[in-house]
């Protein structure tokens, strides 16, 4: 193996670099994978530009990406015990949560009561370096099987379906719900997807993005155009008047959080997984009398191994979503045609 690897470097905010930068080497119960696909992430976009100082990441350069596929290629002390091997495709999730605290005992590793603690956590791609490169170092906590009937692509989109998965769960998808969707971009409708898996009878997807709002209608779901339409409006008089029983806040802006709550029928169940960058005025005397509930929704929390057959059986429809693909080289135009409501796309699949 080379000593050197090619690597996505962001140097500072809105400044990105290939470089050659050394291979990792795996720790403790870490392994080292040759990365065949990694995705472009909605917080990939926000970690370049800078949106989260201090955060994510902790500071500059800084290697990001953290939806990726691959094979391992070695491992670090004691992580060949838990039965991996040399060659074994895997797909990658971000949390690396030290087990021990109450919340990972409790299986919501997600929510680790030490993260961010040096040698008790890290998230890849993150506040550690991540899997924009020819290679990553991944504990073996965060690492998946990965079917042979899937692709290295369709396996750079688990993480994101997982998250999807999530968050239908979050909002207590039952038997017979209407669902509102706001944003249809890969979360959302993904998230749509697990929302049928759950038992919903409709699905309403809410987008000013044509290009997204087309793709959505492709794949069988309602729609609600916010450009030229109340969705508030749309989606009470789609409803009887009454309101969706669940909303999927997946856009992480203000106003779509706001429209999420007001098409909540009452006793409703709002759960966000988009993360805003700044505060949300939120109409709280709603919430108390309708009994409103919101709730967020932090990426996964063990459904990684559960929603992969359902990828298998075509139920979350990854492939579906891909709509782009780039060499590392070109990460700079990808993520600009990301960034281009006009170019259609939805996720991006980079290839090192």
């Amino acid at each position: 193996m080379a000593a050197t690897m090619e690597a996505l470097v962001v140097l500072e905010p809105n400044r990105v670099e290939i470089q050659q930068v050394p291979v990792p080497e795996p720790g403790p119960n870490e392994v080292l994978a040759r990365v065949r696909a990694v995705s472009i992430c909605g917080t990939d976009v926000h970690l370049v530009r800078g949106d989260y100082p201090g955060f994510w990441p902790p500071s500059f350069p800084f290697i990001p990406g953290h939806e990726w596929a691959g094979e391992i290629v070695a491992f670090g002390p004691g992580a060949e015990r838990y039965g991996w091997k040399i060659g074994d495709r895997v797909a990658g999730t971000s949390h690396d949560a030290c087990g021990v605290c109450q919340k990972c005992v409790e299986g919501r590793y997600n929510l680790c009561e030490n993260y961010g603690k040096p040698g008790l956590h890290k998230q890849y791609g993150h506040n550690v370096q991540g899997a924009d490169a020819t290679y990553v170092v991944h504990g073996v906590k965060c690492i998946f099987p990965l079917p042979d009937a899937l692709s290295f692509e369709v396996g750079a989109v688990i993480d994101p379906a997982s998250i999807g998965l999530h968050v239908a769960n979050r909002g207590a998808v039952a038997p017979g719900d209407t669902v509102a969707v706001t944003g249809a971009g890969a979360v959302g409708l993904l998230a749509g997807d697990a929302a049928l898996v759950r038992g919903a009878a409709r699905v309403i997807m809410v987008e000013p993005n044509p290009g997204r709002l087309a793709r959505a209608a492709e794949m069988g779901f309602e729609t609600v155009d916010a450009r030229g339409e109340d969705p508030v409006g749309t989606v009470r008089a789609m409803t009887g008047g009454l309101g969706a029983d669940v909303v999927l806040e997946c856009a992480g802006v203000p106003v779509t959080v706001q429209w999420a709550l007001a098409m909540l029928r009452r006793g409703g169940r709002c759960a966000a997984v988009g993360i805003p960058t700044v505060g949300v005025e939120v109409a709280m005397q709603r919430i108390v009398l309708d009994e409103l509930e919101l709730v967020g929704s932090r990426a996964t929390a063990g459904e990684m191994r559960r929603v992969m057959p359902l990828v298998e059986q075509g139920r979350v429809r990854v492939a579906d979503i891909i709509t782009h693909r780039f060499p590392l080289a070109d990460y700079a135009q990808a993520l600009a045609t990301l960034n281009d409501p006009a170019s259609g796309a939805i996720k991006i699949i980079i290839v090192p």
